[in-house]
């Protein structure tokens, strides 16, 4: 089983449902065991802001699935629970985001891991911060979660997770 680290946001509909439907549907894949669930943060939306806010979590995994099979289930996820792409960065009822897969150091045209843009953005460090395991190491990108980052990218503690796995 390999360690992976998911970004998990929405903010069209019953934004809370959607994501704990997300990782119920991540769950219930074979080969994927949830470990854990980060607290729930509403966030201002980034590059396309002419838009409702966003809630964003994370959550660390173990799965045997390979990275690009693990990326297909969690598009499927989306598409299952309606996500339509129509302006990048624009409203989505849900957005999966494959973070980090165990050392995997990877660029093709489907997926890359790291994640690009991760260190560039607060509503994902800080939710990956919950769930971060100590067998990972240090965090990669603690230096960049600061309050006056926080603070500029509008994040704020919105709701403690409150089911267990």
């Amino acid at each position: 089983m390999h360690l992976a680290y998911v970004a998990l946001g929405a903010n069209l509909g019953d934004r809370e449902s959607t994501l704990r439907e997300s990782i119920r549907r991540l769950g219930d894949t074979d080969g994927v065991e949830i470990v854990r669930v980060s607290n729930l943060y509403e966030t201002d939306p980034v590059g396309f802001t002419d838009q409702p806010a966003f809630l964003n979590m994370a959550v660390s995994l173990r799965t045997s699935l390979p990275p690009a099979e693990l990326l297909r289930r969690l598009l499927q996820v989306e598409n299952e629970l309606g996500r339509v792409r129509t302006i990048r960065w624009g409203p989505r009822t849900v957005d999966l985001d494959l973070l980090l897969y165990e050392g995997v150091v990877l660029d093709t045209q489907e997926l890359t891991l790291p994640h690009p843009r991760m260190q560039e953005r607060a509503f994902v460090l800080v939710p990956l911060q919950d769930v971060w395991l100590p067998e990972s190491g240090l965090f990669p990108c603690e230096e960049l979660v600061t309050d006056e980052a926080r603070r500029k990218e509008g994040i704020l503690l919105w709701k403690l997770w409150e089911t267990e796995l």
